[in-house]
């Protein structure tokens, strides 16, 4: 069984910038997804952004412009280099990797833009 750690969130004032990594360790199986959730209090779970094994990349209209997503298959390390940050980005970030055998969540990351 596979497991995802992430790391890079915290404070930021808005307009600032943060990078999320989530790594993957153990037995992964390929091809797969990676990306991560958002999850502001009271509201639903919903897709940031997202990062195919070839590369190919989705994102929520949101962030589009703002957000990047990469991944480095040789280190099973997914990034997300967030940009111009506003206060509605703020909430617990999940990355996840999913694969035709599994579906992995990394323990979340809290994100918070306020000056």
């Amino acid at each position: 069984q596979g497991q995802l750690v992430e790391s890079g969130g915290g404070l930021v004032q808005p307009g600032g910038s943060l990078r999320l990594s989530c790594t993957a360790s153990g037995t992964i199986f390929s091809p797969n997804d990676m990306g991560w959730y958002h999850q502001a209090p009271g509201k639903e779970r919903e897709l940031v952004a997202s990062v195919t094994s070839d590369g190919t990349t989705n994102y929520a209209d949101s962030v589009k412009g703002r957000f990047t997503i990469s991944r480095d298959n040789v280190k099973n390390t997914a990034y997300l280099q967030m940009n111009s940050l506003e206060p509605e980005d703020t909430a617990m970030y999940y990355c996840y990797l999913k694969s035709a055998i599994y579906y992995l969540w990394g323990q979340g990351t809290q994100v918070t833009v306020s000056s």
